[in-house]
């Protein structure tokens, strides 16, 4: 099921979707969109439900200081096969997101390794029901960096380990692509999963100027209040996260869903992002 929202189009953004609209059909140019995996990060706190996100750096040439969830863009080497794994199969992925098998395996496991590198947390285990306890060791960091710096491959990692990727400890949430406008491009699966017990996720990427547990709902009143930076799919996952009574459906993969891809539209003097959401 779909329903039609209009977001707002980001300031920064503006005066690139007007001169987008203002350009023929036919002479725009469109980059191709990367493939792309995003983890929402969840625990349970006193004062309710908390995902891990990252305030990028202003460095960055996509979404500089945005509040985002670890996530990154698929490596050619996630499509590699024979990397240990448990839980649904790379054949289940396919069927569950309707894509190849191969693509769908690079995407499961661009997911898991992302965020091990991006907040030093492991969905992984030795078997098809245990998880990793602890990975802030100094020879799981060293590891962490040489899988980021694609030294040692993720696959190479877990075998090396003795560890199976934990496909299960995901569930797929949505899929969004990223506006034809814009010059820099994903095609980017959201999931969502608990942080394993006794794990610790961290601040240790170059890639942000902060890295801390939030409320859903707090970043979203930031949002408003124009005193944070988020992007449109971002906040729509934290509103969905802000409505969950508890969080059994961060296990639970939601089915049926299409690639929600906004298009800049003029409502009067407002400048509109109009996407047609998986509900």
């Amino acid at each position: 099921m779909a329903s039609t929202h209009d977001l707002e189009v980001p300031p920064t953004l503006r005066e690139h979707a007007l001169g987008w609209l203002a350009t023929p059909a036919s002479e725009r140019e469109i980059a191709p969109a990367r493939l792309a995996s995003t983890v929402l990060l969840l625990r349970e706190s006193d004062s309710g439900t908390e995902v891990f996100m990252q305030r990028r750096a202003s460095s960055m040439k996509f979404a500089p200081s945005m509040w985002v969830f670890p996530g990154g863009g698929v490596d050619p080497r996630d499509e590699a096969p024979g990397v240990p794994w448990a839980g649904p199969s790379p054949a289940d992925w396919g069927r569950l997101l309707a894509i190849p098998e191969a693509t769908a395996q690079a995407v499961v496991i661009a997911a898991v390794r992302e965020v091990f590198e991006e907040c030093g947390v492991l969905l992984a285990g030795r078997s098809a029901d245990d998880e990793v306890l602890d990975v802030t060791a100094d020879e799981w960091q060293a590891d962490r960096a040489a899988v980021l710096d694609r030294s040692l491959p993720f696959g190479e990692l877990l075998e090396r380990r003795g560890l199976l990727l934990r496909s299960d400890l995901l569930a797929l949430q949505d899929h969004w692509i990223t506006p034809e406008m814009e010059p820099r491009r994903y095609d980017t699966w959201f999931f969502s999963a608990r942080l394993p017990d006794r794990q610790v996720a961290d601040d240790r990427t170059s890639e942000a100027a902060e890295a801390v547990w939030r409320l859903p709902t707090d970043v979203l009143d930031e949002a408003r209040a124009g005193t944070a930076r988020v992007l449109p799919p971002t906040l729509v996952q934290l509103r969905r996260v802000a409505s969950w009574p508890d969080l059994n459906p961060a296990t639970t993969s939601r089915e049926g869903l299409h690639a929600v891809m906004p298009v800049p539209v003029e409502d009067g003097e407002r400048l509109l992002l109009r996407a047609h959401l998986n509900d």
